[in-house]
């Protein structure tokens, strides 16, 4: 017998009523937040980027690849990691099939990380990845936008507290991706976007942890909808760990 509660057709009617009123709800609310997105003000960005791709050296305005939005996943990983999160490695698996559709609507989407370009190209023929994949290693660009904590910030007692407050699986993270916590934690997770109009950059959009939406599709959305959800495979592995 299925240890889930077994009801008739008709009650399975019912409650899929009552959930659908709900999801509706959050439907619309959904809607709502999107508008107020798209209405934030931008900032101009005055500072000059640099960062690393396969073919060298490349300024930001460079990096919007004859496009006029720019949207950057931050990866995380760190320069002392030995490999990326396993989680940012699931959402970037489906990036490449998003390529055609958001290049296409004058979207470049990248993903940026910390550690040397010569660690994200092996990573990224490990993973089979097409997508660009720039290190801002010699950048200020992830500190200025919210996606990694200085040197001295992780060496500060905030840390020191984060660190010993830890629960056992984000220290089983820190293990996998191959570094200590302090610096396993000091990168984030994060999607920055960008406008480039008439020359001039601007950042027009911020999201960071805690945040489903920053967990890939397949465990955010299709594990959702099957009743053992998303959590019968936590923490995540990537593709080639299976």
């Amino acid at each position: 017998m299925p240890e889930h509660r077994v009801g008739t057709h008709e009650e399975w009617e019912a409650a899929r009523a009552q959930l659908l009123e709900r999801e509706e709800e959050l439907n619309r609310l959904d809607e709502e937040i999107a508008k107020e997105r798209q209405e934030l003000p931008w900032v101009r960005v005055e500072k000059e980027y640099t960062l690393d791709d396969e073919d060298g050296k490349k300024s930001l305005v460079e990096l919007f690849d004859g496009r006029s939005q720019l949207l950057i996943y931050h990866l995380m990983f760190g320069p002392t990691y030995e490999q990326a999160c396993p989680g940012c490695t699931g959402l970037a698996d489906h990036f490449d099939a998003a390529l055609p559709h958001l290049n296409n609507r004058d979207v470049t989407l990248i993903a940026v990380s910390r550690a040397p370009i010569e660690k994200l190209r092996a990573y990224k023929q490990r993973m089979g990845w097409k997508f660009p994949y720039v290190s801002s290693y010699d950048s200020d660009f992830n500190f200025d936008f919210d996606a990694s904590l200085t040197e001295d910030r992780v060496n500060g007692e905030k840390m020191a507290k984060a660190v010993a407050d830890a629960e056992d699986w984000l220290k089983d993270w820190a293990k996998d991706v191959g570094t200590d916590l302090a610096h396993g934690m000091a990168e984030t997770p994060a999607w920055n976007v960008f406008k480039l109009e008439d020359g001039v950059v601007y950042r027009t959009y911020y999201r960071t942890a805690p945040d489903r939406f920053l967990l890939d599709t397949y465990y955010s959305q299709l594990l959702d909808q099957v009743p053992d959800g998303r959590d019968a495979d936590f923490p995540q592995r990537r593709h080639d760990e299976y």
